[in-house]
């Protein structure tokens, strides 16, 4: 391994909790009772194409602009605050720089998310590279996220591991030739067995990388 490359939410970071309540909240303003997929639907695109996709699925009057405005506000104080590593995330990143390995960032989560929660959690400085599904213009189930992140590491992607809690993405870093390390999540907990088998390990804890 030469390069390590992590999603951020569910993998790294205990956010899909937030992610739960501000969906929940969001679409019971509009009296719509969240449907048991629209999580699962959405937390592999970028803003923009979940703000697409909620105006076409519960035939939304707003602009996307205005979704994408009112879930920022909804979720920057949290980042900012509130959302914690998930354990012995921080030692296991230390373990990495020590041993000179270039480690990237691919979410979906912009920049204004990303880098508060980061910072405030002390480990920021940690990463090489950061890339977001709307810098490539495309979701998860494509490999350009992973592939741009690798490239902006001087990395081949055979050499690279990747991090991640949900089955697309675990899926499409395996078809790119990443080395992938399934993370659990119990948001995605429904996807562990079919993970694992396409997984090359799939862990519960950083801990036990270490």
């Amino acid at each position: 391994m030469k390069g390590a490359i992590f999603d951020l939410d569910g993998t790294i970071i205990d956010s899909m909790n937030v992610w739960e309540k501000i969906d929940i909240e969001f679409l019971a303003k509009r009296n719509i009772d969240m449907p048991n997929d629209y999580m699962e639907k959405i937390n592999i695109m970028s803003f923009e194409e979940a703000a697409k996709y909620t105006i076409e699925r519960f035939n939304l009057k707003e602009k996307k602009e205005n979704l994408i405005k009112e879930w920022n506000e909804m979720a920057i104080y949290e980042y900012s605050n509130n959302i914690r590593l998930k354990p012995n995330v921080k030692e296991y990143l230390e373990k990495l720089k020590e041993n000179n390995i270039k480690i990237g960032l691919a979410t979906a989560s912009p920049k204004e998310l990303y880098e508060p929660v980061l910072k405030n959690n002390r480990v920021y400085d940690y990463f090489d590279t950061f890339t977001t599904v709307e810098e490539v213009n495309k979701d998860k189930s494509y490999p350009d996220i992973y592939l741009q992140t690798a490239k902006k590491l001087g990395i081949n992607p055979q050499d690279c591991v990747g991090f991640e809690d949900i089955l697309t993405g675990v899926n499409t870093m395996k078809k790119i030739k990443f080395q992938v390390v399934g993370v659990y999540d119990k948001y995605s907990s429904n996807e562990v067995e079919n993970m694992k088998k396409v997984c090359d390990k799939f862990i519960y804890n950083f801990k036990e990388l270490l």
